[in-house]
């Protein structure tokens, strides 16, 4: 099996030490460098506790035949645009399980027409890692509200703060889920 594991710790900026320690339980570097030059066998567990340390998907660390991947070729900071001092590749986005979409038909907020903003569905004992985070709520009959998750309280009360300017403060109470945003997609 081919992974992607290096080229994957290296976008995201970690050293094999710094890997090895977000496993959980914690490893040595030595493991980590044996599994991303194939020296040692990438079982299935190696796979789902390296993309934990990573914070992706365990199917981002497999290299697929059909998968693309994209060369960097700088880096941008506020000094301007770099050469890089290794090659890099980074992986476009996959879907995760379950994630729902919304898309802007007109710019309002941060958002542009023609975004599109990808939301991962929460149950509501994980309301709480939303705080401070766009949220789409679900409403009776159908209806939805988009919005800055800015409170909960005991009882299952939420307060929204709507993407509008001059907006005043929505509160929902009890909803059955909400999806979080976690990725903006945007063509430039």
């Amino acid at each position: 099996m081919i992974t992607a594991i290096r080229d994957v710790r290296r976008s995201r900026g970690l050293t094999l030490d710094e890997v090895a320690r977000r496993c959980d339980p914690p490893t040595t570097a030595q493991t980590i460098g044996r599994l991303e030059t194939g020296t040692r066998t990438v079982s299935v567990g190696w796979l789902n506790r390296i993309a934990a340390a990573l914070e992706v998907d365990a199917a981002d660390l497999v290299t697929l035949p059909d998968r693309a991947v994209l060369p960097v070729a700088a880096q941008l900071d506020a000094s301007g645009a770099h050469a890089l001092r290794r090659p890099a590749t980074v992986l476009p986005p996959s879907v995760g399980s379950g994630q729902v979409a919304v898309t802007v038909t007109a710019g309002v907020g941060d958002y542009r027409t023609g975004d599109e903003i990808w939301c991962q569905p929460l149950t509501p004992d994980a309301f709480g890692t939303a705080l401070n985070r766009d949220v789409l709520v679900p409403r009776p009959a159908g209806r939805f509200l988009f919005g800055r998750l800015i409170g909960r309280e005991p009882g299952g009360k939420l307060h929204l703060l709507p993407l509008q300017p001059g907006s005043r403060q929505q509160v929902v109470t009890s909803p059955p889920w909400i999806a979080q945003a976690i990725r903006l997609v945007r063509s430039l």
